[in-house]
């Protein structure tokens, strides 16, 4: 008995530390470092995530912010925006976010790692404008943020340095996630792409993998 009383306590610590774990805040400069250069928010996040977005944003420090995101589905109502980049991109300029410039980077569509293949948009688009990402943080939804970054470590390259922002979930308490269907949804399966990521995703520069 007191075997299993250890072992659910174990589990227990685990499913506390695991939305923090794949969710974590940890822009460039908290170390004392230069701080990120360029925000880059991931469009296809609900609106109350790119307002947390637009506030980090209009903290200042950033030069620049670009937006990313895939074509927008059909029924979706979007205004005139035909992607998620453009779609976030006019709601951080309609919330405030002027002191800086916002560019909608659309990421091609694809069958396998879009989060991969928006951050390759982005280095493309910064090749092209002549625009060094070297300090990039990345604004991406709760529990998908610790994927996020590491996927733009891939597609950045080691020259670059990437931190990570994380939107606080807006349908659970991240510290009890395992009691609401929500929660336990989203933590599991971003536990499952991780792990995949890790073990079955080697990219080429085609974004295959």
């Amino acid at each position: 008995m007191l075997g299993l009383g250890v072992a659910g306590a174990g589990l227990l610590a685990l499913a506390t530390l695991a939305d923090g774990y794949l969710a974590p805040n940890a822009p460039l400069g908290q170390d004392g470092s230069p701080g990120a250069t360029t925000l880059i928010v991931e469009g296809w996040m609900d609106a109350p995530d790119v307002e947390q977005a637009a506030i980090a944003l209009r903290r200042g420090h950033y030069l620049r912010v670009i937006t990313t995101g895939g074509a927008l589905a059909p029924v979706q109502d979007a205004g005139s925006s035909r992607s998620y980049a453009e779609w976030a991109a006019l709601y951080l300029r309609t919330h405030g976010v002027d002191a800086v410039p916002v560019v909608a980077v659309v990421t091609p569509a694809s069958r396998t790692e879009r989060t991969y293949d928006s951050a390759r948009a982005a280095r493309a688009w910064a090749a092209r404008n002549g625009v060094v990402l070297d300090r990039v943080d990345v604004f991406s939804t709760g529990v998908h943020a610790r994927r996020t970054r590491w996927l733009y470590e891939m597609a950045l390259g080691r020259a670059a340095r990437v931190g990570v922002l994380a939107a606080d979930p807006q349908g659970y308490d991240p510290a009890r996630w395992w009691r609401t269907s929500e929660g336990s949804k989203r933590v599991l399966m971003e536990s499952m792409a991780l792990i995949w990521t890790g073990c079955c995703f080697w990219p080429t520069e085609s974004g295959a993998p």
